[in-house]
């Protein structure tokens, strides 16, 4: 099992001024296409609206076009690969990155941290960008729980994988470099980062 402080140290992006977003309307569909396939998500912009929008502004505007799957987390010594999360965005590039958005927490929206949930990165609440990662697996801790002490907020869920679970899987099984990432990352970067193409489907 892939420790809850671990993600929450490491699924994180920039910490920005929060910004303001059109409303995403409904369900949208994204294409993420990569040399290793192609992963189609719904984005439920009727549920979490402002981390929709946030998203497809990336897409529209082509800055996810500069991003890449560059992690993966998966249980010690595994050799099954899928379970665990993979990670892509633009790693703070401050020439794409956008205002962080307001954090839209899985009590509010009822999306919840399963299998192919897609997922925004951040710090604290209201820190998430570009970076984002799917789930491989049910997460259920990566959900908020208003009981817990702390940052019990957990993280923005706004969609889930429809088709390509196993280019998830894939990406769960690419190498990673023993002396990249920092702190919890560190040992879970990929040796040779993935570029994503974005587009609406």
């Amino acid at each position: 099992m892939i420790r809850r402080r671990n993600l929450l140290a490491a699924a994180a992006s920039v910490s920005a001024a929060p910004a303001l977003l059109a409303v995403a309307p409904g369900v949208v569909k994204v294409r993420l296409s990569t040399r290793l396939g192609d992963i189609l998500l719904e984005l439920r912009g009727d549920k979490a609206p402002v981390t929709t929008a946030n998203f497809l502004r990336y897409v529209d505007e082509r800055r996810m076009d500069r991003a890449a799957f560059y992690r993966r987390s998966v249980p010690p010594g595994a050799e099954v690969f899928d379970y665990g999360v993979v990670q892509g965005g633009l790693q703070n590039n401050p020439a794409w990155v956008l205002p962080a958005v307001r954090h839209e927490p899985t009590s509010r929206t009822g999306l919840k941290h399963t299998d192919g949930a897609v997922s925004m990165g951040r710090r604290a609440p209201g820190t998430a960008t570009s970076d984002f990662f799917i789930c491989a697996g049910e997460q259920a801790y990566l959900d908020a729980d208003p009981s817990a002490k702390g940052d019990n907020l957990g993280f923005a869920c706004f969609g889930y994988v429809i088709e390509g679970m196993e280019t998830v899987h894939k990406i769960l099984a690419q190498p990673v470099s023993p002396h990249l990432g920092v702190g919890a990352m560190k040992g879970e970067m990929l040796s040779k980062p993935l570029p994503i193409m974005a587009r609406r489907a």
